[in-house]
């Protein structure tokens, strides 16, 4: 039996050491896992209890809005004024969607289709390159740039227009995600819009996942796109409450921006679902209005466990330049195991030290000469993972 749209898929590399990770710890192996990046602090107490409260009524029972209700899209308007100083109209600026892979894939579907092309980062997180792929179109990977381990985003801009002057049928779709995962990049407001200024001049759509909006390091805060002159003009942008407020498995982000494109999306989002779980809509309005410090707290967490892993893998022998954001640090494999590759040098990783870490292929090839670290674990299972990180690999100095 042929199934046409999964059939170019490849196997899904994480798997294999999500295998391995399962297996040392039937054979009673302690294994630290800092591999998958699933979140592992508490969604707030006003989300669970409003949430709970919410559900008791049973007219929230029934089916919602595809777009989502319009309070939650308020709370999503007053958010984007504070924190970036971007003024949305709620009701043609703001779309709910069941979180941002959901958003991003059906948002493909709506720009994109055979004989389209849409250039995507690489190394990147794999929706940013499957999502255009489902949608049948030709997906171009363009290297984020030597800078980025070093967390500078600049060369992706450079390489995106570079690509785009010599591609051809011309891509009508940029990726873009900063600060970046898996890379830890982060781009300035300078970088942004110059990409806006530039797709102004061209019939190309910005598509900015802003997953890591609140998850940054050392006073840095990342820019929204939208702060940039005329970015409406070209740019959508996706935020989610998935890290900034760690609730991952409540499928909660929005696509806000461009509002020809906001309306695209709701008009097929119409024809698909009724939207999420009412009372989780009204429990993540709650949060937004009233939870404003949380995403500092979550923040402060993740910042105090990458100085524990860094400062870790620097007592280990593997120096590793701090990211100024995201949930992730991102490793170049040490030069005594580079001809490993990143799926040998995880197995061994693995097998040898008993952490589990994510490969770099899994993010594209030209993520191969890495891996990535998931900060999901307490500073003291950090420092243990470094400790046997040191222990286990022995060529190191």
């Amino acid at each position: 039996m042929e199934f046409r749209r999964i059939q170019g898929l490849p196997p899904y590399v994480f798997t294999i050491i999500d295998g391995l990770k399962q297996q040392a710890r039937r054979a009673g192996r302690d294994v630290v896992d800092l591999g998958f990046g699933n979140p592992d602090l508490p969604s707030p107490a006003t989300a669970v209890e409003k949430l709970a409260e919410a559900a008791h009524n049973s007219r929230n029972h029934r089916y919602s809005s595809s777009r989502g209700l319009p309070k939650l899209r308020e709370a999503v308007a007053g958010l984007y004024q504070r924190r970036f100083g971007v003024h949305l109209d709620p009701d043609t600026e703001v779309i709910n969607t069941i979180g941002a892979k959901e958003g991003f894939s059906h948002l493909m579907w709506v720009l994109l289709q055979a004989g389209d092309a849409a250039l995507v980062p690489s190394p990147s997180y794999p929706i940013h390159i499957w999502g255009p792929y489902f949608a049948g179109a030709d997906v171009r990977q363009v290297p984020i740039g030597p800078k980025a381990a070093n967390g500078v985003a600049h060369d992706y801009v450079e390489n995106v227009m570079e690509a785009w002057e010599y591609g051809w049928p011309k891509p009508r779709v940029v990726v873009l995600s900063f600060p970046h995962n898996p890379t830890t990049a982060v781009a300035s407001k300078a970088d942004l819009q110059r990409l806006v200024d530039w797709a102004r001049e061209r019939d190309v759509v910005l598509v900015h996942d802003f997953a890591y909006a609140d998850t940054t390091f050392d006073g840095w805060k990342p820019p929204s796109i939208l702060e940039c002159e005329g970015a409406k003009e070209v740019a959508v942008e996706l935020y989610s409450m998935t890290k900034s407020y760690s609730m991952a498995g409540w499928r909660v982000a929005f696509l806000v921006g461009n509002r020809e494109v906001v309306a695209a999306l709701a008009k097929l989002k119409s024809y698909l679902d009724y939207g999420t779980f009412q009372p989780i809509q009204i429990a993540a309005t709650v949060t937004l209005n009233e939870e404003l410090e949380y995403p500092q707290w979550t923040s402060s967490v993740y910042e105090s466990r990458r100085n524990a892993l860094v400062e870790g893998l620097e007592r280990a022998g593997w120096p590793l330049e701090k990211p100024k954001g995201t949930m992730f640090a991102w490793a170049r494999i040490p030069e005594p195991y580079a001809e490993l590759r990143s799926i040998e040098f995880a197995k061994l990783i693995v097998n040898e030290c008993d952490v589990a870490v994510s490969p770099g292929v899994g993010f594209g090839p030209q993520g191969d000469d890495y891996v990535r670290f998931a900060m999901i674990e307490n500073e003291q299972r950090i420092a243990q993972a470094a400790r046997q990180l040191k222990r286990g690999l022995t060529k190191l100095g």
